[in-house]
């Protein structure tokens, strides 16, 4: 390779410039089966962790979409008021096996 050869190699090797072009990142979140998709027909108590506000959990996850688990194993993505629902038969049984070992709960899962 002479040396004209060589510097217009170079010169087009400068000259040729690429660009990287971003796609938008899109998140789709996967069916699940398991997820409620049609009306509720019952209102389920959510399960927290000790220290946890109950209200705070569903507020969080009606906002972000994300899902969550029932006191009667039910997982679901909070959308509406459960307060005009009747109350998860499941999930009151749950509820009242914690009562009576846990003397700090309250008497009622919406107080």
């Amino acid at each position: 390779m002479s040396l004209a050869q060589a510097a217009r190699l170079r010169s087009a090797a400068a000259m040729s410039v690429t660009t990287t072009e971003t796609a938008p990142v899109i998140t789709v979140r996967p069916s699940d089966p398991e997820l409620e998709d049609g009306p509720p027909a019952v209102a389920h108590i959510v399960k927290v962790e000790p220290g946890e506000d109950a209200q705070a959990k569903v507020l969080e996850a009606r906002i972000n979409g994300t899902p969550l688990e029932a006191l009667c194993g039910h997982v679901w993505v909070p959308s509406r008021d459960p307060r005009s629902l009747p109350l998860c038969q499941a999930c009151k049984e749950v509820y009242d096996v914690y009562r009576m070992f846990n003397d700090g709960l309250r008497d009622r899962p919406s107080d």
